[in-house]
């Protein structure tokens, strides 16, 4: 499809039948990114230059299109109709007895239906397939703890989710390495520590997580250092005799605290969980602008095996647009302090995709992130949310360019092996930009076991501060369930002790 069609197109969804809303929107958003998309549950008026309409009719799903003259001229077959025969409960026989797998059965069904059907219209592929969710590897890690040979499963993803043979190759090269990495995890008596510090030294353009300005709220992190340590002492408690495998101190920007606040928050972990035995201790560093020695010096003083620093490009103006107030240059001073002080383990994030970068600036950031020698990177190709700035005033930025494709995700692939690294976790966002993903590479030894746990969802995940959003696995991973935190940093300090409670009550549950 051309890709002013895409841009200029509106699209109206009706659903009659709502069993697969969230599957059926996400996929058609997936080939028209830039359209303008309307959930309907009745007939409306308005005009589109596509119209879906969706509807049940006893043992099959039934797609019908409209399209209107003026989106493609080209192209003369303006109605149609899809059908996908379902498997009822009825008919399913003895194979598919299960609900969650019939369902599972009948979404696959329908998506491989819709997903030819907007091949036809827009003659596009996609790279991931059919494939909405985002955590493509585990999908494959699952056919393979199944029993499923390497080529057996990629065969499934190919055939059955239409996956293309490169991505399909690395998720299956993912899928073995985090089982290597994992097989020392106990899945079922062990849990992960999140804890988060929502404030950042400034807010990002396409930011959306639960971050602050750390100038309007600095006269209160005492406050929330205080809630936050009544909160790791209290569900210490509540986990007393479970395995603690993981920490990871993210945000936000964990060094946006001050040196005396990082030991304070980390004297009480130690102190209410204790530090025994971990297989990994994180704490993102992050920013560049909120590194310094004395901070770097004081998370030297507990068993911290992980860091990051975060430049996400390494082109000024990039990061001037985006509102990353640091310099290139800031980022490799903290990189050099943190080797300098010992730091053996450092992650580098990148973001490909960023407005007015094109193939030869990532290949400028690459090149020099490569003469830093970080352990790991971590590509995230960007991924635009409704919170966003960027999309939240979009029209001051309609004139940039957003630029991702499959030669820079090459570029960056090809980087990483130069540099020693091979891939070891992956997942995917909406509206992410060419419809790719985002890729951690390590070098032996070196990769993230905190990312591949909260990925794969094969172990409790307990999040502690403001935003924080505990994941609790049921059922050997068959079923999730989340015990949120309130975001507003105010919220949090003032009611910490509904928060406390609400996980009391959830990990009670689970226990």
């Amino acid at each position: 499809m051309k890709r002013g069609i895409i841009h200029l197109c509106k699209i109206g969804i009706l659903f009659k039948n709502r069993d697969f809303e969230h599957d059926v929107y996400e996929l058609i958003k997936a080939f028209y990114p830039e359209a303008e998309i309307h959930t309907l549950y009745e007939n409306a008026e308005a005009e589109y230059d596509l119209r879906f309409s969706v509807e049940r009719d006893n043992d099959s799903y039934i797609i019908k299109y409209e399209r209107t003259e003026n989106l493609s001229k080209q192209e003369t077959e303006q109605k149609g109709v899809i059908s996908a025969d379902i498997l009822s409960k009825e008919n399913a026989g003895c194979g598919i007895q299960d609900a969650h797998a019939l369902r599972k059965e009948n979404k696959d069904t329908i998506k491989y239906a819709l997903y030819q059907l907007l091949v036809k219209l827009t003659g596009r592929t996609l790279p991931w397939g059919n494939l909405t969710g985002i955590r493509p590897a585990k999908l494959a890690m699952g056919m393979i703890e199944s029993g499923m040979k390497n080529t057996e499963a990629a065969r499934e993803m190919r055939e059955r989710y239409l996956v293309s043979p490169q991505k399909t190759a690395l998720a299956i090269t993912i899928a073995n390495r985090e089982r290597e990495i994992l097989k020392d995890i106990d899945y079922e008596n062990g849990y992960s520590l999140y804890i988060g510090i929502p404030f950042c030294p400034s807010i990002c353009l396409y930011c959306s997580f639960s971050s602050y300005p750390l100038k309007v709220w600095e006269k209160r992190t005492d406050e929330y250092v205080e809630a936050l340590c009544r909160e790791v002492r209290e569900t210490a408690l509540m986990m007393k005799g479970r395995k603690l495998d993981t920490i990871y101190i993210g945000g936000g920007t964990p060094t946006t605290l001050l040196p005396h606040q990082i030991r304070k928050l980390l004297d009480t972990v130690g102190e209410a969980f204790g530090y025994e035995g971990l297989a990994e201790f994180t704490v993102e560093a992050g920013r560049p602008d909120s590194i310094t020695r004395e901070k770097l010096m004081a998370i030297r003083e507990y068993p911290v095996t992980r860091i990051s620093v975060n430049p996400q490009t390494m082109n000024q103006e990039t990061l001037d647009i985006i509102g990353r107030r640091h310099t290139v240059e800031q980022t490799k001073e903290a990189f050099h302090l943190a080797r300098e002080l010992g730091y053996d383990n450092i992650n580098m994030d990148l973001i490909v995709g960023l407005p007015g970068e094109d193939i030869h600036m990532v290949e400028r950031t690459l090149e020099q992130v490569r003469e830093l020698a970080p352990d790991s990177i971590t590509v995230h190709s960007l991924a635009v949310k409704r919170a966003a700035r960027l999309n939240i005033f979009k029209e001051k930025y309609q004139e940039m360019s957003f630029e991702n494709n499959q030669e820079i995700m090459d570029l960056t692939m090809k980087t990483a092996y130069e540099m020693g690294m091979s891939p070891y976790y992956l997942y995917r966002q909406k509206n992410m930009k060419g419809n790719f993903e985002n890729v951690g590479y390590a070098k032996v030894d070196k990769a993230g076991i905190y990312n591949i746990l909260i990925m794969e969802e094969k172990q409790p995940i307990i999040a502690l501060g403001a935003g924080g959003s505990s994941k609790l696995v049921f059922d050997h991973g068959q079923r999730i369930e989340r015990v949120e935190n309130v975001k507003d940093v105010s919220n949090y300090i003032s009611r910490i002790d509904e928060m406390i409670e609400r996980k009391r009550t959830a990990i009670a549950t689970w226990l």
